[in-house]
């Protein structure tokens, strides 16, 4: 396994909102195909977590196969609160979203494999 600690970032994203719902959609800005995307799961902080009688909530993210060089590909997600998924209208996507003047409090720790086998990394800062 290698490790790519470059400052390239191939991975570009934005969050889209459908109505009440946030997604995540990522870009493979390179020439290149990566397959297995995964997006570790993200632990939400207590406090802010008020609407869920302050549970232990986190975000986990399904994995991409594959991605094509310049293709996007929005990433399903569920909120988990107390190791139990809750319904779509507690969704703690929201908090990702980034807020001008706010600092990034979470950060989207993505890894991926290259043409060659090769584990890439890549840390993107979100929420608040």
């Amino acid at each position: 396994m290698s490790n790519n600690n470059t400052s390239e970032k191939p991975f570009t994203f934005r969050f889209i909102d459908i109505g009440s719902k946030v997604l995540l959609e990522l870009t493979n800005e390179t020439e290149r195909p990566f397959a297995t995307l995964e997006i570790l799961t993200v632990f939400l902080r207590g406090a802010e977590n008020q609407s869920n009688d302050g549970g232990q909530a986190h975000i986990r993210f399904e994995a991409i196969k594959s991605i094509k060089p310049k293709e996007k590909a929005v990433v399903s997600h569920r909120t988990w609160v107390d190791g139990r998924p809750v319904p779509a209208e507690e969704d703690q996507m929201e908090q990702l979203k980034l807020v001008a003047g706010l600092v990034n409090t979470y950060v989207l720790h993505l890894s991926w494999e290259d043409v060659d086998g090769k584990t890439q990394f890549q840390r993107i800062p979100v929420g608040h």
